[in-house]
């Protein structure tokens, strides 16, 4: 159980992981057992599902009553959490572009720090955050499957799921990036790959773009891209984002490596 302050109310966040993604015996929430035939757990399941429905049911009419937050609140938090969207991602490279303490926790204590932004990090066990810099390049890629922290950073793309890409990019991180994003790495520049697991997720913090002093934070997320925050290629810049923001350049595969 998590403190958090939201909306200027002392809350307890249910996080049951710790961050080494094992469970904590200590704060794990018992549940009842359902044991028997499947009919049977199903019986039981929806009559606990009732309750449940009744227990939550009666806690919010108490605490809008109370006057701690409204339905329309509740139903534009609820819209937040289950649309995964790459505007948090934004959000979160724009905070760390303009505030070097939010930055330094993002990197020392990334889902804590998510959290202040009131963006909910997701089921995960260790969110990973590896900052770009003028001599290091950070690429991410899942060599199992497909992990990634959608809730940060919207629907896993096709090519990030794709064997070209996992196998290639782990080879030859450099070769890959310029061939299938036309992203080329200067050669003074390292190249880093992160592989994202069950229990750490990573996203890349890409550099800011010059010609952006000033800009408020919302303008600076407008400036982050999918493809960013996995490392296969660099925010949008200002010219770029006056032009109707292109996209960066895709994956690029045969039909046949897609089919």
């Amino acid at each position: 159980m998590l403190p958090s302050l939201i909306g200027g109310h002392q809350m307890v966040i249910e996080d049951g992981r710790k961050e080494s993604g094992s469970y904590d015996d200590f704060f794990r929430i018992s549940k009842p057992a359902h044991g028997g035939t499947l009919v049977e757990r199903i019986a039981r399941l929806e009559h606990d599902l009732g309750q449940y429905s009744r227990l939550l049911s009666a806690f919010t009419r108490a605490v809008i009553a109370k006057g701690a937050t409204t339905q329309d609140e509740l139903d534009r938090k609820w819209a937040t959490i289950t649309t995964p969207s790459i505007w948090n991602g934004g959000r979160i490279v724009a905070r760390a572009w303009t505030d070097p303490a939010f930055k330094e926790r993002l990197l020392i204590q990334p889902r804590e720090a998510v959290r202040d932004l009131g963006i909910p990090p997701g089921r995960l066990g260790q969110l990973g955050v590896a900052e770009n810099t003028a001599s290091t390049h950070n690429v991410v890629v899942c060599t199992l499957c497909s992990c990634y922290p959608y809730n940060l950073l919207g629907d896993v793309p096709w090519w990030y799921k794709h064997d070209s890409y996992r196998d290639r990019v782990v080879r030859d991180p450099r070769a890959t990036l310029t061939e299938m994003f036309d992203f080329t790495v200067p050669e003074h520049v390292q190249v880093r790959v992160w592989d994202s697991t069950s229990d750490i997720r990573w996203i890349v913090i890409p550099r800011r773009p010059a010609g952006t002093e000033g800009w408020s934070e919302e303008e600076l997320a407008r400036l982050v891209t999918q493809e960013s925050l996995i490392g296969v290629a660099e925010a949008l810049t200002p010219e770029q984002l006056a032009q109707d923001a292109p996209p960066p350049p895709r994956a690029s595969l045969s039909a046949e490596l897609r089919a």
